[in-house]
């Protein structure tokens, strides 16, 4: 599993040993960035410059690295695993990102408040576990959402994503046993 692009490009990440972390494959990785940067939304493509991000059952961080890669300010990293957090940590000090990262090991589906809201945030649930729009209504409940923020969320390619309260659904993308759905915040 490498960075796709940006200044990391072709960097190695860990993964956790074992089978309880599912990482995004380089082919979805790619393929979301590629909807993002290249989708107007708005006005004008996503642009990573400068923004906050989150990256929402992390596993190895590889979202949120790609991000910080491509020039995102900051991002958080939130899993409830305990060598979830560890690998995305490890991969951000490999990096060189631990100044530009913050690490949660909470329950997605019961933040904290956020002060800082992010301009995106990736969510990367277990696959079929109904939790995609348990944490985007939890998080927007918690202030983790910018106004008119993006979420993209990865599911598996036969689940449907029924969006919560102040979600649009911009897009959705088959990419192999994935679909990768773009969503936009607009609030509540």
């Amino acid at each position: 599993m490498r960075i796709v692009a940006g200044k990391h490009r072709g960097r190695t990440l860990r993964a956790p040993e074992g089978r309880d972390v599912r990482p995004t494959s380089d082919r979805a990785r790619q393929t979301l960035f590629d909807m993002l940067s290249h989708r107007k939304f708005g006005e004008a493509n996503f642009e990573f410059e400068g923004v906050r991000v989150a990256d929402v059952f992390c596993g190895t961080g590889a979202l949120g690295l790609e991000a910080l890669s491509r020039g995102a300010e900051h991002a958080v990293f939130i899993d409830i695993d305990r060598k979830a957090i560890e690998a995305a940590r490890e991969n951000a000090k490999t990096l060189g990102e631990e100044r530009r990262a913050t690490f949660l090991q909470i329950d997605a589906t019961r933040p904290p408040r956020c002060d800082n809201p992010c301009a995106l945030i990736f969510l990367d649930p277990p696959y079929r576990s109904g939790l995609a729009g348990k944490a985007l209504a939890a998080l927007a409940d918690k202030d983790w959402f910018a106004p008119g923020a993006i979420a993209t969320v990865e599911i598996a390619a036969t689940e449907d994503l029924a969006p919560p309260e102040g979600f649009e659904i911009l897009t959705e993308r088959r990419v192999g046993a994935a679909k990768i759905a773009i969503l936009r915040y607009g609030g509540a």
